[in-house]
């Protein structure tokens, strides 16, 4: 069910929180899913004291309403107070914990939304993967007894929703650690413009480039986490209409050598979409071709991870996952001067771009030009893992370069592999992104989640 069908439910009491926790707990325990993989930490005594505190208020009469008594997981980037903060890494253990929780947290707190438990993720939040050597990587909702990558880096985000550990997460975005997951699980993700989820609290991975967004099974789920977490509290909107939008669709870069199964699903929302009644426009937008400039094999976000770990590299890096020192090593080259020069380029393509998408509604993409690789090919060797990882990254990467907001819906044929399709526009249309979405949704989106 979506926030929106659990929080009616609940208030008709019809369910209680008790009972959700409990099937959420019980979902992260079941020795043949993913929930060791999934979780870091699990707050089980917390959650379900929580659950009864909601329970009780309901039976007393009160409606406590929002998203009270329902579980969301968090990534375990975010500062909760008394917990280790561990970024998914080894470095960090023993690390003192949090003296208060993150603006999000707080937030979500607030709302009543019931922390379950931190979620797995590429450590440090560096790769579109999902791979994790130190805790295990949660295997994709897909083709499970293959075992695919989840996506990273909101790797075990994505998976406690498919898998019914909570009903919706929490995670961060860089170059599509939210959208990458949510697409390749048959899940919908959003990336919103940087600056309007406070960072308060959160480990950094580039503070130029990081974002705070929401998995969930609908539309309707993000936009309501959305809101929340931005602090705009109002009416989500009802789904309104495609016809009559007009959606560019860039074919720079976005749309090269594409796998026929991305490029079918791809092409089959185009023209569903347009058969609802949306003007789709073709058209090179080659400003695109410009973010291997602005940001030379990810120079930004690589000075700034270095800038942050340097520290705790001159302790040693025998702690860090090889994979994940590979692309913050390089940062420790480019000098101030150079960074500086990059931050300018970037303002640059963000005034092309933003020329660019004028008069449309909003962009469309492919999500990730690959459906989800096996782990054993994805961890075969370094040039597997980086070829593959660089093709993940590739168009999600490009909203963050343009300070752009993004979302990725489902748009695969049953009982295939998940594809998503991204619905993308510039700075602070985060709203009208997320409206068009709803309306989009039932569209492009086809049954439900891969099971």
């Amino acid at each position: 069910m979506s926030l929106g069908e659990l929080a009616h439910r609940l208030s008709k009491r019809e369910i209680t929180s008790r009972q959700l926790v409990e099937e959420a707990l019980a979902a992260i325990k079941d020795p043949r899913g993913e929930g060791a993989r999934a979780f870091l930490r699990v707050h089980e005594s917390e959650a379900l004291a929580a659950a009864d505190r909601v329970d009780a208020e309901r039976r007393n009469g009160l409606n406590p309403g929002g998203l009270s008594g329902i579980p969301i997981s968090i990534k375990d980037l975010f500062d909760e107070a008394g917990v280790v903060t561990l970024a998914a890494s080894k470095v960090l253990a023993g690390a003192p914990p949090a003296r208060k929780d993150s603006t999000v947290v707080q937030r979500l707190k607030k709302s009543g939304a019931i922390i379950i438990g931190r979620t797995n993720l590429t450590e440090f939040a560096y790769s579109g993967l999902g791979i994790n050597p130190h805790y295990g990587t949660p295997k994709n909702i897909f083709d499970r007894a293959t075992g695919r990558i989840p996506g990273g880096s909101t790797s075990g985000g994505a998976i406690s929703v498919t898998d019914g550990m909570a009903a919706a997460a929490i995670g961060t975005d860089t170059g599509g650690s939210t959208r990458i997951p949510a697409a390749l699980n048959g899940l919908v993700g959003f990336k919103p413009t940087a600056r309007r989820i406070p960072l308060e609290g959160v480990l950094p991975l580039s503070t130029s480039l990081d974002s705070v967004g929401p998995i969930g099974k609908s539309v309707g789920d993000c936009l309501w986490l959305d809101m929340l977490m931005a602090g705009e509290p109002g009416a989500i909107p009802p789904p309104g209409r495609v016809a009559g939008l007009r959606f560019a669709v860039p074919t720079t870069l976005v749309q090269d050598d594409l796998s026929p199964a991305v490029a079918s699903a791809f092409a089959a929302a185009l023209s569903r979409l347009s058969a609802a009644g949306a003007a789709i426009i073709e058209l090179p937008m080659k400003e695109l071709a410009q973010s291997a400039e602005v940001s030379p094999r990810g120079a930004i976000a690589s000075y700034e991870a270095y800038s942050f770990h340097r520290q705790w590299m001159k302790e040693g890096t025998d702690k860090y996952d090889p994979r994940v020192m590979a692309r913050i090593r390089p940062g420790e080259a480019i000098t101030s001067a150079v960074y500086n020069e990059l931050l300018e380029l970037r303002k640059r393509f963000i005034h092309a771009i933003n020329e660019a998408a004028s008069g449309y509604d909003a962009m469309l993409m492919p999500t990730t030009p690959d459906t989800a690789p096996t782990i054993a090919e994805a961890t075969k060797d370094d040039e597997s893992y980086f070829r593959l990882n660089g093709r993940m990254l590739r168009n999600p990467s490009i909203v963050n370069l343009f300070d752009g907001c993004a979302l990725t819906i489902p748009c695969h044929e049953p009982g295939t592999a998940p594809v998503g399709i991204t619905i993308a526009g510039t700075q602070n249309t985060d709203r009208t992104i997320l409206t068009i979405g709803n309306a989009a949704e039932r569209i492009v989106h086809q049954g439900e989640p891969i099971r």
